[in-house]
């Protein structure tokens, strides 16, 4: 998702000023709600027991083995430096928690409500009485606004994803209300429930020692927060112990009965996605989500597969509601990626035929839109309300989006990689390149083309290397250069990088997240994910369009517009993906039935040794 700059402190006054006298006057108007769903009404009642997938009975106990990969180096939620583990998240609560059985659903966590206006110019959020953190003090209006105020202060990609809201108030003795600079952004009341709420008392006083803590640093200090799991130990670096509160405030919450069930939770840290597996093969590591195909192939052949001790499965449910852009990314910051005609001729280099059969045993399907394996992605000629968008911004558009479908370059055999390299020479040569012996050059400034694809594990060099070979053939100076996961955020936030390995994970309801994917804004900002750098007038009004669509129809065509206009500017080589998620896991942890949406992992799995 995205962020921006702060705004000055005379536009917070003035809009401040301008809604307060609209809210005084509504404010006893207002419905409160217990759930927010971008997409339809919420599923369940205010008095629901608890989600849909979870076992009620499940046991409390045992321990779960985990692994991740890359490294850590702070506990620091809010500040955008240093390697926070991803698994930070089980010691903080948050506003509201989403359920895996709905699309873009969330319900009270923090807060027991939310209201707004009808014209969303401010949502305001209930806290909950009984909320408390670890040392026992309630939750207060003022920890929420200290974590709002951090985390746009000291996160890039907060300060975008939250750019329109501009002031965090208490409103009440258990209220908080957010104010918007501008109105019917249906999702800021839904995306305000999703930062994690830190506590204030604490970060404000000194540590064991006696030093003051800042926020503003990153820390190895264990952190307290009011979620059901406190930080145990940690070998800095390589291992984190979490372990289950007794005394969590929420363990009785609807939102959480049948959750939260391992009494500890372990995390390893590994730097190489091959020796994490290994770990797995060993017992070590309870569970495992694998992202090869050739592993998942060849990898999984060890005794305790065959004897069952060990469970694969493949499971669709994760990704019926997520359009994934898997990419190779060029950064258009470098001029010799400006002209798209380079960046298109660089997709005819990528031979995903030959790849898919070679490496992946033919297990992954080409990316062919940013919302690929959804309703949202684009397909054919535009049409209909779609087609009146891009009509509406003709000349900010390239010509083909109307005539001439989005297509990936085929390859697989050598005449077809033949055709699709003299393709490439071709772009190149229109864009002012040429080759000259076997260097591919500028024709103006006889600068030879070389590109430095950066990764963050050499587990992606096998898939990436025959990309550069084939760089390499058209006399493109193509090089990997693997870095470690230290090195390799540095880098990406500051955009230091020719081209690079890149992810992009879309919900059903996109919208204030593509500014910080696409926009124009985020490009030059550090630490967001804008990637490639676009900076594109077209893509901007669409982000607009997508974020205040008066209704779905609306929503979903500007959506399908955008998608066609990012892929006819070729900002990125599309990779390629998987229908289903695999995974595999240890008979020492089991589950229930998935929730339609995920695997409810780990919160609704639970110990099979605990059960006995």
């Amino acid at each position: 998702m995205a962020l921006s700059q702060w705004k000055t402190g005379l536009f917070v006054s003035l809009a401040c000023g301008f809604l307060l006298q609209p809210f005084a006057a509504t404010a006893q108007d207002l419905v409160w709600r217990h759930a927010l769903s971008s997409i339809g009404e919420p599923k369940l009642p205010q008095d629901f027991a608890h989600f849909g997938y979870v076992n009620t009975a499940a046991p409390k106990g045992g321990t779960l083995k985990l692994s991740e990969n890359g490294t850590f180096d702070s506990f620091n939620p809010v500040l955008a430096k240093g390697e926070q583990p991803a698994s930070l998240s089980l010691i903080f609560d948050t506003l509201m928690t989403s359920t895996e059985d709905e699309v873009i659903t969330s319900y009270g966590l923090l807060a027991e409500a939310v209201a707004y206006p009808d014209d969303i110019s401010f949502a305001s959020f209930r806290l909950r009485p009984e909320a408390k953190w670890a040392d026992g003090q309630p939750v207060t209006p003022e920890d929420v606004i200290f974590s709002f105020d951090m985390a746009k202060k000291h996160d890039p990609r907060m300060f975008l994803y939250y750019n329109h809201v501009v002031s965090a108030e208490k409103t009440g003795e258990r209220e908080v209300t957010f104010r918007f600079d501008e109105k019917n952004n249906k999702e800021l009341p839904s995306i305000l429930g999703q930062f994690p709420v830190v506590p204030k008392h604490w970060w404000e006083g000194k540590d064991d020692k006696g030093n003051q803590r800042d926020i503003s640093r990153t820390t190895l200090e264990p952190v307290m927060g009011s979620g059901p799991y406190r930080l145990a130990s940690f070998s800095p670096g390589s291992s984190i112990r979490y372990e289950l509160r007794d005394d969590y405030w929420a363990k009785d919450l609807n939102v959480n009965v049948g959750q939260h069930n391992f009494r500890t939770i372990d995390y390893t840290f590994y730097a190489d996605f091959d020796v994490e597996l290994e770990a797995f093969r060993a017992g070590n590591v309870d569970f495992r989500r694998e992202s090869s195909a050739s592993r998942w192939a060849t990898g999984y052949d060890f005794p305790a597969v065959k004897d069952g001790r060990v469970t694969r499965e493949e499971v669709e449910n994760p990704l019926r509601a997520t359009g994934i852009m898997q990419a190779l990314v060029p950064n258009l910051r470098r001029e010799q990626f400006k002209d798209p005609r380079v960046r298109q001729a660089l997709n005819y280099a990528f031979d995903f035929e030959d790849l898919n059969r070679t490496l992946a045993y033919n297990a992954f399907k080409r990316i062919d839109s940013y919302f690929w394996g959804t309703e949202l992605a684009s397909s054919g000629l535009p049409q209909g309300r779609e087609l009146e968008i891009l009509e509406g911004m003709k000349d900010k558009v390239p010509a083909e989006v109307f005539t001439t479908p989005y297509t990936n370059p085929v390859g697989g055999d050598p005449q077809k990689t033949r055709e699709n390299l003299r393709k490439a020479v071709g772009l190149l040569k229109e864009a002012g390149w040429v080759l000259k012996g076997n260097q591919m050059v500028n024709a103006a400034s006889g600068k030879p083309m070389a590109i430095e694809i950066l990764l963050s594990s050499p587990s992606f060099e096998r898939t990436v290397l025959p990309f550069a070979n084939s760089l390499k053939r058209i006399g493109i100076d193509a090089r990997l250069r693997t870095v470690d996961a230290s090195q390799y955020t540095n880098r990406v936030r500051s955009f230091d990088y020719d081209m690079i390995y890149v992810v992009w994970a879309e919900t059903l309801n996109p919208g204030n997240e593509q500014a910080d994917y696409w926009g124009s804004d985020a490009a030059s900002r550090p630490g967001s994910r804008n990637y490639a750098g676009i900076a594109d007038p077209a893509v901007d009004a669409l982000i607009k369009m997508i974020i205040f669509a008066p209704n779905r129809d609306e929503q979903v065509a500007a959506i399908k517009a955008m998608d066609r206009v990012l892929l006819a500017h070729h900002f990125v080589v599309p990779l390629f993906y998987s229908n289903n998620v695999r995974i595999a896991y240890w008979n020492r942890i089991t589950h229930g039935q998935f929730p339609e949406y995920g695997l409810g992992f780990p919160a609704a799995w639970w110990s099979v040794e605990a059960a006995k």
